[in-house]
């Protein structure tokens, strides 16, 4: 059965709430810098709070976060008897500099004392432009052009738009589908809901509703594992069978984050360059995730050796300060875009190229490359390799997995998250568990020492959970 898409709190998510207990104990001590204890924020954030994946009300209290520095979480209360907390999650996988970091810090003061922002129709600042340019530097060649969004899932969104507009603006209106794997998450949003697995999650919740795409079965794991043959084929089959309506492939390169934590050959991504070339598809590689090293490359599209038509980027562009996201596409796309009936984008976002946004997306883009980044993934990585293998031995684990800086031990059954979570706290770490799934994507800041106390809790959260 194809895995569910969307990281939500297990079958009982959408059960009547509870008042479930706090992560941590004692809470309710000492009062907050608004004058409100922890327990009263709690009982707002209860009534009036709608989190991500969750019922309203809760069933389950949220961990109150008053402060973070580098790779530690400060909960207002001692959680489980600790002050301070590891994060293991780099705060859905953003924050790869850690938090608090001086040099993103003083960028935002920078920009503050100029402008937090402008519209950007009409007008453009420095911080917008250098950050454009500095994205079409890094990412493959020949991805000229940058639009930038909101978000991930409207990066996606905007990708999906530039697709189905070209083609309408080559007197190609038939071609209106988009094609994907099985297993896939991009957002929640629309149209990239439509490209997330169909039957997992909650997504098949609007079936009937979303526009249907073509689905190809879910790429094969093991990202050392030579390409199957059969499946190879049954990727080029599908593609020509479906050119004349297809206007665009869209895929996660090499790792599908939130529809499972699974990793695949580079040489798949090949096989869909090659497809699409043959066929007059275009290609979208969805980094939001995988962007900015995560996977031991720069883009995960260069295990591949490939380039995209489109690429969308977001999550650790920022460093995980702000939100923003950029979608890149060649020169081919934006000319035949421009070509049209209506010969722009139509897509125009309130804060597109906040400047506060864009100047710490630009220093956060330095920092990475400014330092050693691909040995300090490759440090991660053997880290997560040598502390997750107790973790093989373990009753109910069906595998473990490590690429780069992502750690995943996956189990044969749902994750039970409130123990699991519970686990991990008390080993003094942060993490997210969703569905049969306890994972790390650390900072790539974090110490060796707090690394193994990471893969020490993913071990007793894969043994509670």
């Amino acid at each position: 059965m194809p895995e569910p898409a969307l990281p939500y709190d297990g079958p009982g998510a959408f059960a009547a709430p509870g008042p479930g207990p706090a992560v941590g104990p004692g809470v309710g001590a000492g009062a907050g810098p608004s004058g409100s204890t922890p327990e009263q924020l709690l009982d707002l954030d209860r009534d009036h709070v709608w989190h991500p994946y969750g019922p309203m009300p809760g069933r389950q209290r949220p961990l109150l976060i008053e402060s973070a520095s580098g790779v530690r979480l400060r909960p207002a209360v001692p959680a489980e008897g600790h002050e301070e907390l590891v994060d293991g999650m780099s705060s859905w996988w953003a924050a790869v500099h850690g938090y608090n970091h001086p040099v993103l810090n003083e960028a935002v003061r920078t920009q503050l004392d100029r402008m937090s922002h402008v519209m950007f129709g009409g007008l453009t600042h420095e911080p917008a432009v250098r950050l454009a340019a500095r994205l079409v530097e890094i990412t493959p060649e020949p991805l000229r052009h940058v639009f930038l969004a909101d978000s991930g899932s409207v990066a996606v969104e905007v990708a999906a738009k530039m697709c189905l507009q070209y083609w309408r603006s080559l007197g190609r209106p038939e071609k209106r589908r988009l094609m994907t794997w099985r297993g896939g998450y991009h957002g929640d949003t629309w149209q990239p809901m439509s490209v997330c697995d169909p039957d997992g999650g909650m997504h098949h919740l609007w079936s009937g509703v979303l526009p249907r795409q073509v689905f190809a079965d879910a790429p094969p794991g093991g990202f050392d594992d030579a390409p199957d043959p059969a499946y190879c084929a049954h990727l080029r089959e599908l593609v020509a069978r479906h050119a004349d309506e297809l206007a665009a492939v869209v895929v996660e390169p090499v790792v599908q984050g939130a529809g499972g934590m699974r990793f695949h050959s580079p040489g798949y991504l090949k096989v869909l360059r090659e497809a699409c070339d043959e066929h007059g598809v275009l290609l979208v590689l969805d980094e939001i995730a995988t962007g900015f090293g995560r996977t031991g490359e720069l883009f995960a599209a260069g295990h591949a050796g490939i380039s995209p038509d489109v690429m969308c980027l977001g999550k650790a562009l920022t460093g995980g300060y702000l939100t923003m996201a950029a979608t890149l596409c060649t020169t081919g796309v934006a000319e035949g875009i421009s070509r049209g009936e209506v010969p722009v984008l139509a897509h125009g976002p309130t804060f597109m190229g906040n400047p506060l946004a864009a100047a710490v997306a630009c220093a956060s883009v330095d920092l990475l490359l400014e330092q050693d980044w691909r040995q300090e993934v490759k440090r991660i990585e053997s880290g997560l390799r040598e502390g997750l293998a107790p973790a093989a031995g373990l009753p109910g684990v069906a595998d473990v997995r490590v690429l780069g800086a992502i750690g995943v031990v996956q189990l044969d059954h749902e994750v039970d998250m409130a123990a699991a979570t519970r686990a991990a706290v008390r080993a003094g770490v942060w993490l997210r568990p969703f569905r049969d799934l306890v994972y790390t994507m650390p900072p790539y800041v974090t110490g060796d020492e707090d690394l193994a106390r990471i893969c020490a809790a993913v071990v007793a959260a894969a043994r509670e959970g």
